[in-house]
C-alpha cells in the first residue's frame, strides 16, 4: 500500500474555496476565511515515529516559491488534521505538534492568495511520514530548515494539489 493523503475540502487538482483563502487581514488584497483545509493520511510506512505537513505554492512570483504551512512534531498515532487546525490559537492540533514560521513571517495557516489575472497557482499540501519523534526546530524555523531537515529523516512522503486563481 502506498502512503496517501486526502482531504474532505477539496480533491486533487480541484480550486480551493474561500474557506481557505487568505483574509484580508493580511494586507494582499484577498478576503477569503483562511482556514486549512482537513487532512487525512493512510499507510504510513513501518518506522514512522512523527508526521510533518507542509503548504507550498511552487507558482509564486517570487523567484523561490512561498511557504502557506508548516507544521511538524505531529505524532505517530494521528492520522488527520481537522478543518481549521492551522489557526494559532485554534487549539487543534494534537498534543506536541508544532507550526513553524511561514513566509508570512509567523507560524500558522496562510491561505492562497495568488496576483489578480496570474496563472492557476498550485497548492501542495504534502504529508511527511519521519523517523524520528521531534525534529530540532522552534516556531521561529524557517520553512527551508524544516525541509532540510525533513530531506534527512523522511521516509515517505504523499501530496494532493490544490489550485487558486484571482
Amino acid at each position: 500500500m502506498a502512503f496517501k493523503v486526502s482531504s474532505e475540502n477539496f480533491k486533487d487538482g480541484d480550486y480551493l474555496g474561500a474557506d481557505h483563502m487568505l483574509s484580508s487581514s493580511y494586507g494582499f488584497g484577498c478576503d477569503g476565511k483562511n482556514s486549512s483545509p482537513q487532512l487525512a493520511w493512510t499507510d504510513a510506512p513501518e518506522g514512522t515515529k512523527s508526521f510533518a505537513v507542509m503548504c507550498y505554492d511552487p507558482d509564486a512570483p517570487t523567484g523561490s516559491g512561498f511557504w502557506h504551512w508548516v507544521v511538524v512534531n505531529i505524532p505517530a498515532s494521528t492520522t488527520s488534521l481537522g478543518f481549521g487546525a492551522g489557526a494559532p490559537q485554534a487549539g487543534k492540533l494534537p498534543t506536541g505538534a508544532l507550526q513553524t514560521r511561514t513566509d508570512f513571517g509567523a507560524a500558522g495557516y496562510g491561505g492562497p492568495c495568488p496576483p489578480v489575472g496570474d496563472h492557476p497557482h498550485r497548492y501542495l499540501f504534502t504529508v511527511f511520514a519521519v523517523g524520528v519523534e521531534e525534529l530540532p526546530v522552534n516556531a521561529d524555523t524557517s520553512a527551508a530548515i524544516v525541509g532540510f531537515y525533513l530531506h534527512l529523516k523522511m521516509l515517505a512522503k504523499a501530496t494532493i494539489m490544490g489550485l487558486a486563481r484571482r
